[in-house]
């Protein structure tokens, strides 16, 4: 192979702007009329988030880039300035077109269900009497107006926060003043109206803008105006200069509060002079900032969709179904044979139930754990704790650098310490991002290892929103393999070789360029050379030139990729044999899942990482294979549908644009909903009623 042939900036697609393109995609969900109408505002509310991520890390990182005078093109060909350019543009085309679907499409028609958002001065008498009664014996006391002249210095204004910048003239002279009101986060950020008909609101910024000049007696008010900043959120480490890295991260997360400004988002409209003396202030530039925007910080409309009596605005309940293949004795389950789970369409129970019953269980010596993002009251943690009580040995690797988890992970970190439970923080300079849980029982004969290894976090509230698989087993090889692999995390232990697992940043890189050299080889020896690929973002430069190569020598690839893809499918002579598409539905696509033809005897493959480099390089990641008959029927059958799916997917373009599939003359096929049809308690003993896709052989691997 010779990479040269496919290193040319017109082969690949940038990293942001494929990341805005699938952050249309999110919003494509908000504007789709045919979503029941409390779901559409939940892609609002999505897509404002994932925007507000996007500008912490990834423009965050790319302005300092160009602060240091860091001017190294990406691989589409892009400097950093050139990328924070173009990404303003596209950012500020997608938020005018976010901000037209809510105010044209989505509060009309809440309006004309009852739910509306009103504006302070919509209200009646007694609906205003009521809060101002609500603002000064609640509101009041809290908010706290900070001056900015020669006496006092610009405040300090936090990450994310909304904030009044407010000019002000002392009655009787002609001097003009200036401050900032944060509004307080400790209130809800919109309010019930009391109304005799239907379910009426109002923002607290409403109310707080109503009553301002109550706090700013003697002075008369000039001008108003709503302002959101956003700073640079991402960190650099010295873990190897960090005597105690708890509390070397603790440090660094209130750097965040205070980072460099990205964004300015205002409500207000440019040419006022409260507009440009707040723009003077941050020292922004005019592509920084995002105006007319009303209401500001769309990402409560999450909480707000959570309306009650309002079930027929929402998707239909998709209930977990509990998995048929655990019966009374999970340990006795697994030692019969392999079992496969694939949340949320499966009950994400039998791990917790796995870890409580080793908690409690006399004959369990010891469990080892990979924590890296869980949820609040994790039942998990809790097991885990009650473990270490009860006597049992219990190590867990805790992730502190999760981003945007440190501060949570830190707190779960101290409990577990506090219950006597060994603690590890990983490896210096890698994130140890791999789902993996052994316990060690004592049996008749010996020590038995049972093993669970996955593609998402154990985390029992995404596990209803994020669709993840995993594998139990009790098969030596894989116990063996998760011992060393804690060995390796938790202490200086390098293990020879595997047996079964692939681990970055050992082996994993090279495993999967193996197994793309192999299609090649097979499919020049005259089999068919296929390779199906399905995860959450494809950036590896390296992994995509072997993929042009591999498509080059009649390899056909699928890809199914949720997020960023920086492959550019349909490239005359390069790419025309892969095919990218993209499901963006009511669930979080998140599972990983690699599948080789191999000359006829498929291998099967689960990971905890995308391709990027990231993954195979600066975080301890595992992928394993799964040669059950059973799981790689479930496997397959969760690739047909995902590839058969001409309801929410999109295919990618040579362009790096999407395009929704044509369903002309098509049945309608969502594999989502279909996937949960699937999941019947009879699942395992039905056979597949599908056309398949591809090829299936249930040999052992």
């Amino acid at each position: 192979m010779n990479k040269r042939d496919y290193i040319k900036p017109e082969y690949f697609i940038s990293r942001e702007l494929s990341f805005l393109e699938f952050n249309y995609r999110v919003l494509e969900e908000a504007i789709d009329s045919t979503n029941p109408l409390l779901e559409r505002l939940k892609f609002i509310s999505i897509f404002s988030s994932n925007l507000d991520e996007f500008f912490m890390v990834r423009v965050g990182g790319l302005k300092q880039q160009v602060e240091a005078g860091y001017k190294k093109p990406d691989p589409a060909g892009l400097s950093p300035k050139d990328q924070i350019i173009n990404i303003a543009s596209k950012a500020h085309e997608l938020i005018n077109k976010q901000y037209n679907c809510l105010k044209r499409s989505i509060l009309p028609q809440l309006r004309k269900q009852g739910i509306e958002i009103l504006s302070f001065k919509a209200l009646n008498e007694e609906q205003q009497d009521y809060f101002e009664d609500y603002f000064h014996n609640n509101i009041i006391s809290v908010l706290t107006p900070m001056a900015y002249d020669p006496g006092h210095p610009f405040p300090v204004v936090i990450n994310l926060t909304l904030n009044f910048a407010v000019e002000l003239r002392k009655k009787r002279e002609k001097q003009h003043y200036f401050a900032i009101v944060q509004v307080p986060t400790v209130f809800p950020r919109y309010l019930a109206v009391p109304s005799a008909t239907g379910n009426h609101f109002i923002l607290i910024e409403e109310l707080i803008e109503a009553y301002l000049p109550t706090i700013f007696i003697g002075y008369e008010i000039v001008d108003t105006m709503l302002f959101r900043i956003t700073r640079n959120a991402d960190f650099d480490l010295d873990e190897e200069g960090a005597e105690d890295l708890l509390a070397e991260i603790a440090k660094k997360l209130k750097t965040r509060k205070t980072g460099k400004i990205v964004r300015l988002e205002v409500a207000g409209t440019p040419g006022t002079k409260l507009f440009k003396k707040v723009l003077s202030e941050f020292n922004v530039k005019t592509f920084e900032v995002y105006d007319r925007l009303h209401p500001l910080d769309l990402t409560f409309f999450m909480k707000f969709s959570n309306i009650k009596s309002y079930d027929h605005l929402r998707n239909k309940e998709f209930p977990p179904h509990p998995s048929p293949q655990f019966n009374e004795n999970i340990f006795e389950d697994i030692k019969k044979k392999d079992i496969f789970l694939h949340v949320p369409y499966e009950s994400f129970d039998p791990i917790i139930n796995l870890i409580e019953t080793a908690a409690d269980d006399p004959d369990v010596l010891a469990i080892k754990q990979v924590l890296y993002r869980v949820s609040g009251n994790s039942p998990v943690v809790n097991a885990l704790a009650r473990a270490a009580e009860n006597g049992k040995q219990v190590s867990v690797l805790v992730e502190l650098k999760a981003r945007f988890d440190e501060e949570s992970n830190i707190g779960w970190a101290k409990t577990l310490e506090k219950a006597g439970c060994h603690v590890v923080y990983g490896i210096v300079g890698l994130k140890t991002h791999c789902k993996a849980l052994l316990i060690i029982r004592h049996e008749d004969g010996g020590v038995q290892r049972y093993v669970h290894l996955g593609t998402g976090n154990y985390n029992d509230k995404t596990a209803r929103l994020y669709t993840d698989c995993g594998v139990f087993t009790a098969k030596q090889d894989f116990g063996a393999d998760v011992s060393d692999l804690f060995n390796l995390i938790t202490g200086y232990s390098e293990p020879a070789r595997w047996r079964k697992l692939a681990v970055a940043p050992l082996t994993l890189r090279r495993r999967f360029i193996n197994l793309i050299e192999n299609e090649v080889e097979q499919s020049s020896a005259g089999t068919l050379g296929l390779i199906i690929a399905k995860m959450n973002s494809l950036v590896d430069s390296e992994i995509i030139r072997y993929l042009y190569w591999a498509s080059c020598n009649h390899v056909e690839i699928k890809l199914i990729v949720r997020g960023i893809c920086c492959l550019r499918p349909g490239i005359p002579g390069i790419s025309e044999n892969i095919s990218v598409s993209s499901i963006v539905d009511r669930f979080l696509e998140h599972s990983r899942i690699y599948y080789f033809n191999n000359g006829g005897q498929p291998l099967y493959f689960l990971s905890s990482a995308d391709w990027m480099p990231r993954n195979l390089d600066r975080r301890i990641e595992t992928m394993f294979p799964v040669s059950d008959p059973v799981s790689q029927r479930r496997i397959k059958e969760i690739l047909d549908f995902n590839l058969r799916d001409n309801v929410k997917t999109r295919i990618l373009q040579p362009d790096g644009s999407y395009a929704r599939t044509d369903k002309r003359g098509k049945t309608p096929f969502r594999a989502q909903v279909e996937l949960y049809k699937a999941a019947t308690p009879a699942k395992e003993a039905r056979s597949p009623v599908f056309t398949p896709a591809f090829e299936v052989s249930t040999s052992e691997d």
